[in-house]
């Protein structure tokens, strides 16, 4: 059963567990890259509604949000990965190959919310061009899904340093880091 691997995951009480895209690979990446048969997928999408329907019989709290971005927004991050050599290393030739099938992966994303989108576990769609907007919004929807005490506010205060004129213990300076950028 596919839906096994994610089994030792799924939160006790009182936990949060967070999982990513991948729990829904099955119906999208691996679909959309022929890495699963269409037997696969049809046997994923028609199973998952009955177990996310015993996770929440069973006391959990499922929240699912899919993040969507434009396809302008999308060419905008790949190609500033591609110009930064800082985040270059986030790219794979997997990333590279699924840029080409935007259409593909919209229409196993919406055959995934078609079978996955249910009154028990129901989807809720973000718009992700704005990074920050997106997760505060998402902050702010999943705080007000999940019970939870606020813990009382206590007032800070930053103390006063100690100046003094004691004389520190002999040791060398660190080296400094010159600038290259």
């Amino acid at each position: 059963m596919y839906i096994q691997r994610f089994v030792p995951f799924l939160p006790a009480a009182g936990e949060v567990v967070i999982f990513d895209r991948s729990w829904y690979r099955r119906s999208l990446s691996e679909r959309v890259l022929n890495l699963c048969t269409k037997d696969d997928v049809r046997r994923f999408l028609n199973m998952i509604p009955s177990f996310e329907r015993a996770m929440v019989d069973s006391g959990i709290i499922l929240i699912k949000y899919w993040l969507e971005i434009s396809p302008d927004e999308q060419t905008r991050r790949l190609g500033s990965r591609i110009d930064d050599p800082r985040n270059s290393w986030k790219l794979t030739e997997t990333d590279l190959e699924s840029y080409a099938k935007w259409d593909e992966y919209s229409r196993a994303r919406d055959k995934m919310f078609s079978a996955s989108d249910t009154p028990w576990a129901p989807w809720f769609l973000v718009q992700g061009d704005n990074k920050r907007r997106a997760r505060l919004n998402v902050i702010s929807h999943f705080a007000g899904r999940v019970r939870y005490k606020v813990p009382p506010r206590v007032e800070l205060r930053l103390p006063k340093r100690s100046v003094g004129d004691s004389t520190p213990e002999v040791y060398a300076p660190p080296r400094e880091v010159n600038e290259r950028f």
